[in-house]
């Protein structure tokens, strides 16, 4: 099977030839159909975050495709069944976390294209209770990218509790960010786009963004306490003096949302007279679980989302990564296979 491997931090990925892999007990072997590009596979194939991935793996974890061989004892999935391969590829389903209902701080968890190999390849194996199921209504392009970005913003509005009416400010509207400002709507949220492309801008417009600021001309905190000051705002750019504007744009009682992941693990500065006295809350706000996930289809499947994203194939993928750093990509990128 071609697969796209990382064999070093330093060097591009490789295109290999390698073997179709053998589903194990209670894992299942789907051949992929889609799989997004994601800015953690771009972390994880450059080594950038403090916990890395070893070297060779296949990193992808927004991956869509068809269940072709069951491993013994598989139960929950069956032959033919289209399903999504995401971050949290495996979580023990004993602990006080995965009983609580919050699996992704499990810490015995797998994650795909990480700690295991994932979906830049055209097959991959995953645990079948984590093959999470994907509704008729939602195409394998757009699954992709809903796999993560998708149920990691609808996660993190959901954590914020976004009332009616209330602000929330996006800061960072690209893979992550376009879906962000449509669950903030959805919830009935008044939504501010923040970003230093304009494209990208134009694009929140276009998905209903109640306002906009571009960054690069404009200091987003004094176009957001302009308005009143943000209720919400969550961070998906992983630049951390964005995480210090989008603190200084909240209004009293706002909520700081912190998703994304700066390269050199940046310490987070926080005033505390200003926290305190002015009743802010700091949230770190991790994806989303198996059962956010089903959320996310389910209101696509309703129409409630648009998913934009380019199409390419698993041989760009180096070009690929070049044009998501360079701000190129609108939102996301898409492999069909």
């Amino acid at each position: 099977m071609k697969a796209a491997v990382v064999t070093d931090f330093h060097k591009p990925l490789e295109l290999q030839d390698l073997p179709v892999p053998e589903p194990g007990p209670g894992e299942v072997l789907v051949r992929m159909e889609s799989s997004g590009l994601c800015h953690t596979d771009i972390h994880a194939a450059h080594g950038d975050w403090p916990v890395k991935p070893v070297p060779p793996f296949v990193p992808g974890h927004e991956g869509i495709g068809i269940v072709e061989k069951l491993g013994d004892g598989v139960t929950e999935r069956t032959l033919g069944d289209r399903v999504a391969i995401a971050w949290l590829g495996y979580a023990c389903g004993k602990c006080r976390y995965c009983i609580g209902g919050w699996e992704t701080l499990c810490l015995e968890q797998r994650n795909s294209g990480y700690s295991v190999n994932g979906s830049f390849a055209e097959y991959a194996v995953v645990p079948a209770a984590f093959a999470t199921p994907v509704p008729d209504g939602v195409s394998s392009r757009d699954a992709a990218p809903l796999t993560c970005a998708g149920v990691t913003t609808y996660k993190a509005i959901k954590v914020a509790h976004v009332q009616p009416t209330e602000t929330v400010a996006i800061f960072g509207v690209g893979g992550l960010g376009h879906l962000a400002l449509q669950y903030a709507r959805i919830v009935g949220g008044i939504t501010v786009g923040v970003d230093i492309e304009e494209k990208k801008l134009d694009m929140a417009t276009v998905l209903g963004a109640d306002h906009v600021v571009n960054a690069a001309k404009t200091d987003p905190v004094a176009a957001i306490q302009a308005l009143g000051g943000a209720d919400v705002a969550v961070v998906l750019a992983a630049n951390p003096q964005v995480f210090d504007q989008a603190f200084q744009s909240l209004r009293r009682g706002g909520r700081l949302v912190c998703v994304a992941l700066p390269a050199d693990d940046a310490a987070l500065s926080l005033p505390i007279f200003d926290t305190v006295l002015n009743g802010k809350t700091v949230i770190g706000s991790i994806v989303g679980t198996r059962n956010d996930l089903a959320d996310v289809f389910a209101l696509h499947a309703a129409g409630r989302t648009e998913v934009v994203a380019v199409d390419r194939k698993l041989d760009d993928v180096n070009e690929s990564i070049a044009d998501v750093l360079a701000g190129d990509i609108p939102a996301r990128i898409v492999f069909e296979f």
